[in-house]
């Protein structure tokens, strides 16, 4: 299952979602535009990351948008 944090000014966090919804993969959005306890526990388990979006598959960071396109170019996206 894949979780993204993002705020609701960032165009990456939204092409990220388009992304996943193009490929029929679920995702949970969590809004941190006005959250900054949300915010900084996800920045520290991203280590440190402080961008958005902030993508984690299954509990694990894998990066910003750029991460996930390139993941799906190499067909490692999958439910």
């Amino acid at each position: 299952m894949f979780k993204i944090y993002t705020t609701n000014y960032c165009a990456y966090c939204k092409k990220a979602k388009e992304l996943l919804d193009s490929l029929d993969i679920p995702f949970e959005e969590i809004d941190i535009t006005e959250d900054t306890k949300v915010r900084d526990e996800a920045s520290k388990k991203a280590g440190g990351w402080m961008t958005v979006p902030m993508i984690f598959r299954n509990e694990e960071f894998i990066g910003g948008f750029d991460d996930l396109y390139k993941l799906h170019l190499q067909g490692k996206l999958k439910h």
